[in-house]
């Protein structure tokens, strides 16, 4: 019986052990899981991917240089302190 009770803790830590992983995982293997499918798929042309752009900005929509409204002014009043 105590060998019957040890193999059912281990196959319940591996299964829970599994979850674990795919649960912290989880991003990185849809990634890799994805890229599996299209390698496997013989009709996936890479050609049609809009992604595969070389010439495409890494940042297409980047913060307006010009707006200043977070900086902070130093030559405000409020933030200059006579000795």
């Amino acid at each position: 019986m105590g060998a019957v009770t040890a193999a059912v803790i281990a196959i319940v830590g591996l299964v829970l052990g599994w979850a674990a992983i795919e649960i912290a995982c989880k991003p990185c293997l849809e990634k890799g899981r994805q890229a599996i499918d299209r390698s496997l798929n013989p009709d996936y042309d890479p050609d049609d991917d809009d992604n595969n752009n070389i010439r495409a900005p890494l940042n297409p929509n980047p913060p307006s240089i010009a707006d200043d409204s977070d900086a902070i002014s130093t030559s405000s009043p409020s933030l200059i302190k006579a000795v």
